[in-house]
């Protein structure tokens, strides 16, 4: 008998205590106007979730910060607004999580524990800067003389020798200044809620009211003497939050941003150039996009630009923009392709999907874009030479540049790299790295990479190390997210693709698709699910499933099953209730079951309004469906979960059981969207599988019984 894979049994517990992989590998880059100086944030190690601000500059890495060293090992708690910032990002570290720096990238400002720190990149410790309260988000002026930050809902600036000023006070307790509001940090990519002048003289900072949003209440029922929190949670066809503009001096003055926010109640971005402030705003239905242009001295706008659509406008990340010569930067679709246009003009060819803007330099543009749906590489305009893809080696990247330095951050077929090469070389060769000290996985993903059926859906296939062709049938689990925003279908060693091996140890054909609705492939493709968000993206599984099984004669098709996470388990459960004949059991974590319960920008972009398109909510929703359930379904919540709330489980659970239909749940007390807990994602991961091979009557062959006896011995005996 062959062995099964060494050290399989030892990955739930690795995957757990990285943090899925992502502790120790370089982040939030930041470069100096030469292109020489990098900043970066770096965990301490793989599994060390400490979070350091580093310098890399002439082919050598400093460290400028050490938590552990400012405030201890356990860096203490952080303001509420914070932890906010933190769940929409899906962050998983402390420490340094996040900083900001001067525009010569010499001043770097960051929080610790709500504390405001500074330090300076020429030389010295790190200093701490008196702030009034708790701080949140602080970002030097360009000129580093002083650092504006958020402190209970107000906003302040502080110069260097602790003079603070507040040109902004909260009115009241739903009024915050300087922080983006629920929907533009979880669904229009938009963290900020300021931006300095670059003459540091003046902000743009957002004010947000949050006092006509529903309210919810989110209790923890492991501990009943502790209150409930309310959050604000703009739900589906109810009201969303009054965002409006000021322009904020160091001297006290403001003045008010005009434009037509009953027609355009959606700030999308905003920015401050040479050429002035700007903004993006969106109408409710999401069919327009403008582009305004704002006098500083009077805050009245004027359109530059407008983009339309009869199902929604795109939000393509850092657009809109402007080159050096005020030429505006944005994207363009045509139903085969989104290209990237400068000053009114294509320039990228059909075929290349524009997926993000990564900065402007002068003349130059920074892009990223895919050729090919499973890669995504970094690519520069200029108005010259034209397009010059710099990214070589197959993976999904995106980077920054600046002063002729360009740095690509790829996820490839061999893990997390961060590389450093000049934007004027033709054939992309690095001249320097950013070290990764993150976990080596214990198992590495053996990716089949498949074209399947008549609508070329990208796949890819997992198989058993241990398994020999035409040695025995394996059953099927289908792994996908297969919704919008996201692909696993990459050629990169994601944290999804060390997953999606692991069950295939176990003895499964793990198979994960990207269907209709991912992106990637152009307009046309992401808006097939307009109005319909299960129908097509259920038929593409179904019909990925089936091509592999004609292709592959291994597969057994008579026993299948799902799972997924967020929409992935909304389509798990979803393929159970309807096509039974097809899949045989399924395990759906924090389903979004009731499209009416989820927020106003993400849910209407794809389904309209529910009062004026109700049939769109009730086809894509799983309530009322609940009598068709045939197969083993398992409901995985985290119960203080304040993007897909616990209600869409709780709900649907209690619609199964009044049609006397059998289920499983499993309660994350504690546990938000993103579990966060090393033990409860560790044996998540034994749970789902222990389900599987119960409902699919165990797995075929003598590796895989070995690989769960030696899984199960190493699990119990680490207690």
């Amino acid at each position: 008998m062959e062995k099964p894979i060494p050290n399989a049994a030892a990955f739930p517990r690795q995957f757990a205590r990285s943090r899925r992989f992502s502790l120790g590998v370089p982040r939030h880059v930041t470069l100096s106007p030469d292109g020489r100086r990098v900043l970066f944030v770096r965990t301490g190690s793989g599994t060390d979730p400490v979070g350091r601000l580093w310098q890399y500059e002439d082919g050598v890495e400093s460290l400028l910060a050490d938590p552990t060293l400012l405030v201890g090992a356990r860096p203490g708690a952080v303001p509420e607004e914070e932890r906010l910032r933190r769940e929409r990002a899906r962050e998983r570290s402390v420490g340094v999580v996040t900083y900001a720096a001067d525009d010569a990238a010499r001043l770097v400002a960051f929080a610790l524990s709500g504390a405001l720190w500074a330090v300076r990149t020429d030389g010295g410790a790190p200093f701490s800067v008196s702030a009034a309260g708790p701080v949140v988000d602080p970002r030097p002026s360009p000129d580093g003389r002083h650092i504006a930050y958020v402190s209970r809902r107000s906003f302040h600036i502080v110069s260097l020798d602790g003079t603070d000023r507040q040109p902004a006070r909260a009115e009241g307790p739903e009024i915050t200044y300087g922080l983006a509001e629920y929907t533009a940090a979880e669904s229009m990519n938009r963290s900020r809620g300021y931006w300095w002048a670059p003459d540091s003289r003046r902000v743009l900072v957002a004010r947000v009211d949050t006092g006509p949003v529903e309210r919810r209440f989110i209790s923890d029922p492991s501990d009943p003497t502790k209150p409930p929190q309310a959050i604000r949670y703009p739900a589906a066809g109810t009201a969303n939050a009054e965002v409006t503009l000021q322009l904020l001096s160091l001297d006290g003055d403001r003045v008010d941003v005009e434009w037509d926010r009953k027609a355009y109640e959606y700030l999308v971005d905003a920015g401050w150039d040479a050429h002035g402030p700007y903004l993006a705003v969106q109408s409710r239905d999401q069919r327009t996009l403008r582009t305004l242009t704002v006098d500083p001295a009077t805050g009245a706008t004027e359109v530059l630009h407008e983009r339309t659509d009869p199902a929604w406008v795109e939000i393509v990340p850092g657009t809109p923009a402007r080159t050096a010569s005020g030429a505006l930067v944005l994207p363009e679709d045509t139903d085969g392709t989104r290209h990237l246009t400068v000053d009114g003009r294509r320039v990228t060819p059909d075929g290349l999907q524009l997926r993000e803007v990564l900065g402007v330099d002068g003349e130059q543009v920074l892009f990223a874009a895919s050729e090919d749906p499973t890669e995504t590489h970094v690519w520069r305009y200029d108005p010259v030479q034209g397009i010059h893809r710099l990214s070589r080696d197959p993976g999904v990247y995106r980077g920054v540049g600046r002063g002729g330095t360009v740095v690509l951050e790829g996820m490839t077929p061999r893990g997390d790299k961060v590389l450093l090469a000049r934007d004027a070389d033709a054939d992309g060769t690095p001249f320097g790295v950013l070290a990764s000290l993150a976990e080596e996985p214990v198992l590495t993903p053996r990716q089949l990479h498949l074209t399947l059926g008549e609508r070329e859906l990208r796949g890819v296939l997992y198989l058993p190390s241990w398994h020999k062709e035409g040695s025995g049938k394996l059953p099927v689990l289908l792994d996908p997210y297969a919704g919008p925003a996201m692909q696993l279908a990459v050629r990169a060693r994601g944290w999804f693709a060390c997953v999606s091996q692991w069950f295939a140890e176990q003895g499964f054909a793990v198979l994960v698709v990207d269907g209709r609705g991912t992106p990637g492939r152009g307009p046309a493709w992401e808006k097939a699910i307009h109005g319909d968000q299960l129908t097509p993206a259920l038929e593409d599984q179904v019909d990925a499933l089936r091509a592999a099984g004609d292709r592959f004669r291994d597969l057994d098709l008579e026993r299948v099953a799902i799972r997924g996470w967020s929409f992935g388990g909304f389509l798990a459960a979803a393929a159970v209730l309807h096509h039974p004949d097809v899949f045989h059991a399924a395990v759906a974590g924090a389903p979004p079951t009731d499209q009416r319960l989820y927020d106003t920008h993400w849910k209407e972009r794809y389904l309209g309004h529910p009062d004026e398109q109700p049939e769109n909510y009730t086809r894509s929703s799983l309530v009322g469906q609940g009598h068709l359930l045939r197969r083993p379904l398992l409901l995985v919540h985290g119960l203080a979960d304040d993007n897909v709330a616990a209600a869409h489980t709780l709900r649907f659970s209690a619609e199964l059981l009044a049609a006397g239909k059998p289920h499983s749940v499993l309660p994350l007390p504690g546990a938000t969207h993103s579990p966060s807990d090393d033990a409860v994602n560790e044996n998540l991961l034994h749970h789902q599988l222990m389900f599987l091979r119960e409902a699919l009557g165990g797995l075929t062959g003598p590796e895989a019984r070995a690989a769960s006896e030696g899984e199960i011995e190493e699990s119990g005996a680490e207690g």
